[in-house]
C-alpha cells in the first residue's frame, strides 16, 4: 500500500499547473481579439463608404430633379417664345393693315363705289384674321385707352392735360403695343394725362 507522503506534491508546484492553462486562455483570448479589431476596422470603413456614397447619390438624384425642371422651363419657354421674332415682325404687318383702312376718310368709304369697299372689307378682314391667329401663339394686343399708365408696357410720348382723369391715365394710343405670354413684344406708344387727382387719392375714395 502506498504511502501517501510519498504522493506529496512540494510546494510551489500546484500553482505553477495551474497557471499554465489560464496563460494559455490568454493568450488565446489576445490572439481572437486582435481580427475581431480589425473586423470592427473594417466594418466601420465599411459604414462609412457607404454613407459618403449614399450622399453621393443624393446629391446626384436632386442635380438630375433640377436639370429635369430646368429643361422643363426650357422646352416650355421655346415653346411659348420661340416665335418671338416672327410674331414682331407680323405685328409690323398689322400696322400696315390698319394705316391702310386708317388713311381712307370716313366720307370717302360711304361713297366708294362696291369695288372699293368691298377691297376695305378684305384688307379689315386679312387684319382681323391675322390677329387671330397671333392669338394662337400668346400674341394679344397691350391695354392702354383708359388704362393706368406702366412703364412696363407703354412708351410715353406725351402728357395731356385732363382733369377728368387720374394723372397717369393713358388717354391716347399712337401705336398698338403687344405681349407674347407674360412678356412685352412691344410697348404701346401713348399720350398720357396730367392735371388730374392723383392715383392714390382716387383709389383711398
Amino acid at each position: 500500500m502506498t504511502d501517501p507522503a510519498d504522493t506529496f506534491t512540494p510546494e510551489g508546484t500546484a500553482p505553477e499547473a495551474e497557471d499554465m492553462p489560464r496563460e494559455a486562455h490568454r493568450a488565446e483570448a489576445t490572439a481572437e481579439a486582435a481580427p475581431r479589431a480589425e473586423a470592427d476596422a473594417a466594418v466601420e470603413s465599411l459604414q462609412a463608404e457607404v454613407a459618403s456614397l449614399k450622399d453621393r447619390i443624393l446629391r446626384t438624384m436632386a442635380e438630375m430633379e433640377n436639370l429635369r425642371r430646368r429643361t422643363e422651363r426650357e422646352v416650355a419657354d421655346a415653346k411659348s417664345y420661340g416665335v418671338t421674332s416672327f410674331a414682331r415682325e407680323m405685328v409690323a404687318v398689322v400696322d400696315n393693315l390698319q394705316r391702310a383702312v386708317a388713311s381712307v376718310p370716313a366720307e370717302a368709304k360711304s361713297e366708294a363705289g362696291p369695288a372699293i369697299q368691298s377691297f376695305l372689307q378684305g384688307v379689315e378682314l386679312t387684319e382681323r384674321d391675322l390677329l387671330s391667329r397671333l392669338a394662337r401663339f400668346k400674341v394679344s394686343p397691350v391695354e392702354t385707352v383708359g388704362s393706368r399708365f406702366d412703364p412696363n408696357r407703354h412708351e410715353a410720348l406725351f402728357e395731356m392735360p385732363d382733369e377728368s382723369v387720374p394723372t397717369g391715365t393713358v388717354v391716347q394710343q399712337v401705336e398698338t403695343g403687344y405681349v407674347i405670354g407674360d412678356r412685352v413684344l412691344r410697348p404701346a406708344k401713348v399720350g398720357v394725362s396730367r392735371g388730374g387727382p392723383k392715383p392714390d387719392a382716387v383709389t383711398q375714395g
